[in-house]
């Protein structure tokens, strides 16, 4: 038995954001009732990657019934009320507002339905002078101030997947099994708001204190701002190697063991972390020039028999086929579609993943739900 079986999640979801948190619900075995307007999530038309589908659909909506309802109507409104009178979590991440418009008030649900756990994803949340923004994961990686952090000398970058709209997902999937575990002890529901900028804010705590103590980050790239050396260099062959270097203990096997330098530690420039950053393209000199008088392959042999922390920078086609990468294959419309398998591994449990819904393929649900 699935850990959330029996528990029935109301999603009036679109784009990443939510759709991220319901799919981790019905991954655990919720059963997960997706509400789609007519034309679908607009998460569906993102691209064409996954058999002619798109890859945030197939990847974010798999285990889950989809259920068109058209919320402009009042037959549509009646709908989702009968939908949410028999659910366990109400899930929602529309324009601020406009659940409350429809008569969908958190006071309302929470006085009707006093077990329900209401979830509300919004871009700044319910109040403040940016309360009624619409906000996109780009636009709060500019906003919060990630994309200055993020790049190179050059200027700010985004980061190259949409890492606000996961992490508030994952934020509101904690949040949401924190109050299901609060409701077996209390009877009683949650009324739980996430905010994507106080997701981000909170993500950025070392940065901005780092900042407010007067050493603001610098964009270096494939680098770490107060860790040296932390960073990318290149063989002889021209391959990218990034080395992790924590401790003073690893820093002297770096020396010894790699570089062919053992006394290079002695070296009052690089006797500890604080004067190895101070001196950090002295530091990536010497190292550079290290790594570049030798081959990928006799550069891999030698940090791990060091054992050096490092990797290689790869690109999308390399993870395709990584020795290491784990895969599951989920069903869609138009065929079976294999990406990678959720992190969390419970040993002794074999998980089975649901198939992608097309669109209002469940459309009977409120009916049925209604009749019985």
């Amino acid at each position: 038995m699935l850990p959330l079986e029996g528990i029935t999640v109301v999603a009036v979801e679109q784009a990443v954001a939510a759709p991220f948190c319901s799919s981790r619900l019905a991954d655990a075995g919720a059963h997960v009732i997706k509400i789609e307007r007519p034309e679908g999530d607009f998460a569906r038309g993102y691209d064409a990657a996954a058999k002619g589908q798109s890859s945030y659909f197939v990847w974010l909506n798999r285990g889950k019934d989809s259920a068109v309802v058209d919320l402009a109507t009042m037959d549509g409104r009646a709908e989702l009320e009968k939908l949410i009178a028999s659910a366990d979590v109400l899930l929602q991440n529309l324009k601020p507002g406009s659940m409350d418009k429809m008569g969908f008030t958190r006071e309302r649900l929470r006085k009707d339905y006093p077990k329900l756990i209401c979830c509300t994803i919004t871009g700044y949340g319910d109040s403040g002078p940016y309360a009624d923004r619409k906000a996109y994961d780009l636009l709060i990686q500019a906003e919060s101030g990630l994309a200055s952090i993020t790049g190179g000398p050059d200027g700010p970058s985004r980061v190259g997947l949409s890492i606000v709209d996961i992490a508030t997902g994952a934020t509101a999937h904690a949040a949401i099994l924190e109050a299901l575990i609060a409701r077996g002890r209390t009877g009683q529901g949650a009324d739980i708001r996430i905010s994507m900028f106080d997701v981000m804010a909170d993500w950025l705590t070392v940065p901005l204190l780092n900042s407010e103590a007067g050493n603001p980050p610098k964009r270096i790239g494939l680098a770490h701002p107060s860790i040296a050396p932390y960073g990318t260099f290149r063989s002889k062959d021209g391959k990218d190697i990034l080395i992790s270097i924590q401790s003073e203990r690893e820093w002297k096997k770096l020396c010894a063991e790699v570089l062919g330098q053992p006394g290079l530690p002695d070296d009052p420039r690089f006797a500890n972390m604080v004067e190895r950053v101070r001196n950090r393209a002295l530091t990536d000199g010497i190292v550079g020039d290290a790594f570049g008088a030798m081959t990928r392959d006799e550069l891999l042999t030698k940090l791990a028999s060091a054992d050096i922390a490092f990797a290689e920078v790869n690109s999308m086609a390399d993870l395709s086929v990584h020795p290491h990468l784990r895969r599951i294959e989920v069903g869609t419309p138009k065929g079976i579609v294999t990406y990678p398998a959720p992190a969390a591994i419970v040993i002794g449990e074999e998980r089975q993943y649901g198939a992608v819904p097309a669109i209002g393929e469940h459309a009977s649900l409120a009916h049925e739900r209604s009749a019985s």
